[in-house]
């Protein structure tokens, strides 16, 4: 699948959906294989990077099988989970209070919670800012977000072999144990992704300031941080 080939809009929001709810009873398990295990790694760097009081509030945007909201219990937080996708609300694995919903239209109160997280959910949404933007309305000021996600890394060496591997050896990974159309949609999925520069931007303009980006294991995820203003 190239990126003239991904779908956009209402299309993608509902291709999406379906596609989770076919992959949620092996999720957990073809994430761990294909990342190695770092990805247990970089969710607890993304709840530290919170750095929030002990029994703070905090959303998991796209929560899935809820990973990260197993992670926020362990950290001291309160987590909340939201997902538009079923079968990943069925087949989560935390006692974490969930919802099904859009993160586009959160049904929490202005200002209501301490922060939020993502993990690699922003490419899988219709408009990232938006989603910024909806972060910044539930979470109050002084909170803080931080935002998952895949990276391509900068030197040509590690492009091509990131390439390589998540390319042509995480769709067969997927096709294997899952469902070989979605893994092969999910590397792909990396060009909805603007620049770093750009995200960032996104970010500040949602209404969050004190802005950090850091990479993890060469390059190949980053993560955003910023506090409300």
């Amino acid at each position: 699948m190239t990126a003239t080939q991904l779908p956009v809009g209402k299309g993608k929001a509902q291709m999406v959906e379906a596609m989770f709810n076919r992959i949620a009873p092996r999720y957990d398990l073809v994430n761990a294989l294909m990342t190695f295990g770092l990805d247990s790694w970089w969710r607890r760097r993304t709840v530290r990077a919170l750095a929030l009081p002990s029994h703070a509030r905090v959303l998991d945007l796209g929560c899935g099988t809820g990973d990260l909201c197993r992670e926020l219990s362990r950290g001291g937080y309160r987590p909340i989970g939201v997902d538009v996708a079923a079968e990943m609300l069925t087949h989560a694995r935390t006692a974490a209070p969930l919802f099904r919903a859009d993160v586009l239209e959160l049904p929490f109160r202005d200002g209501s919670l301490d922060g939020a997280v993502s993990g690699f959910a922003l490419r899988n949404v219709v408009d990232i800012a938006a989603v910024f933007r909806e972060a910044a309305r539930v979470v109050r000021s002084g909170g803080r977000v931080a935002f998952l996600e895949v990276a391509v890394p900068g030197s040509r060496l590690l492009q091509s072999a990131h390439s390589l591997y998540f390319r042509r050896i995480v769709p067969l990974i997927g096709a294997a144990l899952s469902d070989g159309a979605a893994y092969r949609y999910l590397p792909a999925s990396t060009a909805y992704l603007p620049a770093p520069a750009v995200l960032m931007g996104m970010l500040g303009d949602a209404g969050f300031e004190r802005l950090q980006r850091q990479t993890f294991s060469a390059e190949v995820a980053q993560l955003l941080v910023g506090t409300r203003r």
